[in-house]
């Protein structure tokens, strides 16, 4: 599922069927650092239940390069613990630091549960033709969502143009699933090339109207 920022309150986790067998899968967080020398690893939240997500035991689908030795493999956390503010996650079978330093920036996914939603996220699928609008007009539509270690992209056709929007909260402050619409405030130039190519010029709109006198 996807959301917001990782930063901020507001989850932006996607999530897609693509893993785990078929089965529908949320992404709770990013490896970022190693931490210590028992193998710990400071961890980039993409939930808002940490405490729920990475008790002792909990079992993880890593999302990692085709090089890696973890590709393909899962991971179960047997510690979880805030230190200095900083969210720490201990694994099984990752005893030391080398080990953590293998791990960083990995993805972890793990099966949603039926029956608890997480907050302010989205499948793939509920986003994927939703309208895009910027300041109340729709300039496109969304095509696909991409996952990227650093963040989701929304990728937005208009015009015949394909435009990557970082889907965070300060870019997308809202989707609404019911209107069939995501509304952006994208950042000076994002979309820029697609307005200029919406409106003619000047001399083509003097042209215009000579021809119809």
């Amino acid at each position: 599922m996807g959301s917001a920022s990782a930063s901020t309150s507001r989850t932006t986790d996607v999530a897609g069927s693509d893993r785990g067998q078929g089965k529908n899968q949320l992404r709770v967080g990013r490896l970022v650092k190693a931490h210590g020398l028992k193998g710990a690893l400071k961890l980039e939240l993409y939930t808002d239940n940490p405490e729920r997500r990475f008790v002792p035991g909990a079992e993880f689908t890593l999302q990692v390069p085709e090089a890696s030795p973890w590709h393909g493999k899962s991971i179960t956390v047997r510690e979880y613990r805030v230190m200095n503010g900083n969210s720490v996650v201990f694994f099984e079978g990752v005893d030391d630091r080398d080990g953590a330093e293998g791990l960083v920036r990995a993805i972890l996914w793990i099966d949603q549960d039926s029956d608890e939603p997480e907050d302010n996220a989205w499948y793939d699928h509920q986003l994927v033709g939703l309208d895009v609008v910027r300041d109340g007009a729709a300039i496109g539509t969304v095509v696909r969502v991409e996952h990227l270690p650093a963040q989701d992209l929304l990728i937005v056709k208009s015009n015949e143009q394909e435009i990557m929007v970082p889907f965070v909260e300060a870019i997308v402050p809202s989707v609404d699933l019911t209107a069939g619409r995501v509304t952006v405030t994208p950042p000076a130039g994002l979309f820029e090339d697609i307005a200029d190519a919406e409106e003619p010029d000047a001399e083509e709109s003097d042209a215009a109207a000579d021809s119809a006198q």
